[in-house]
């Protein structure tokens, strides 16, 4: 089967060796050689430079293999849609959040759609968005859920709420009395920032450039986590979306004015991707979802 022997030349490629090769692919060496060969007189070009100590592909290799992964890549999406159960008894999600939602808005979409469907296995990734449109380019995932402002022509964003940026406090920080601050304010507080690989981090800064706000930033983390566990006894405050305090306890959200730009949060999907039935199903959940709650 053509296919077979497409997975057979991307392992070798990978690998730069037949041996290692052969061992992934659990057939003998002699077998895969000659598989590659017979490949090789089908196309009537040599796909492997086999002449130096590691096994390259020749131009016209290197050109068959990128058009030999999207193919494999679709062939496994097939795979899939064969053993798609339209009952939801069983199958798959894969899922990517970006990491701001890690707080406030994976626990309850999960949990529900576990609730409902216990017999599908969820994969959760949290991941960068440029990452996340990258992996549903590549077909590794089945839906995102990131902003709406996307890079890659393949990957489409559909709209699902607008995100309210606030300070956030823990109830000991001198803020938690206050509904509203106006942003000159934020010059008497220190601030514990998620960091500039954030989608989040480049809204607050341009916020702050716009209204000439110099806060002190006390730290800069890479967690989420971590930035909310440093607000706990009212030394620091941060700034993040307004649903993320109502789901941590202890924590307030306080309004900024002039306000932060919202941002919309969408769900991103490979534009003419295969919607299995898990995807489908989370879909309709999401269209049910109460986001104004």
């Amino acid at each position: 089967m053509r296919n077979e022997a497409a997975r057979y030349l991307v392992a070798i490629a990978d690998h730069g060796n037949f041996t290692r090769a052969a061992a992934e692919l659990h057939v003998s060496q002699p077998a895969l050689s000659q598989r590659i060969r017979q490949l090789e007189e089908m196309l009537g070009t040599q796909l492997l430079d086999r002449t130096g100590r590691t096994v390259r592909p020749t131009d016209a290799g290197q050109a068959y293999i990128e058009h030999a992964r999207r193919a494999l890549r679709e062939f496994e999406a097939g795979r899939r849609a064969i053993r798609d159960v339209e009952n939801l008894e069983t199958g798959t999600l894969r899922l990517a959040f970006t990491p701001t939602f890690t707080t406030y808005l994976v626990g309850p979409l999960v949990r529900r759609f576990h609730g409902l469907h216990p017999g599908i296995a969820i994969s959760v990734a949290v991941i960068a968005q440029t990452e996340m449109e990258a992996a549903l380019s590549e077909d590794a995932l089945d839906l995102g859920i990131a902003f709406g402002d996307v890079q890659s022509t393949d990957v489409i964003a559909q709209p699902l709420y607008d995100e309210q940026l606030c300070l956030v406090v823990d109830a000991g920080h001198p803020a938690f009395i206050h509904d509203e601050l106006a942003v000159a304010e934020l010059e008497n507080i220190n601030l514990a920032l998620l960091d500039s690989s954030f989608a989040t981090r480049e809204s607050i800064d341009r916020y702050l450039r716009a209204n000439n706000a110099q806060p002190r930033i006390a730290i800069d983390s890479n967690s989420v986590g971590s930035v909310v566990a440093t607000l706990r006894g009212g030394g620091l405050a941060t700034i993040m979306p307004q649903a993320a305090a109502c789901e941590v306890p202890g924590l307030k959200a306080v309004r900024l004015r002039p306000p932060i730009a919202g941002r919309t949060v969408s769900l991103l999907q490979r534009d003419g991707a295969f919607r299995s039935a898990a995807s489908r199903a989370f879909l309709r959940m999401l269209q049910a979802w109460d986001w104004g709650a």
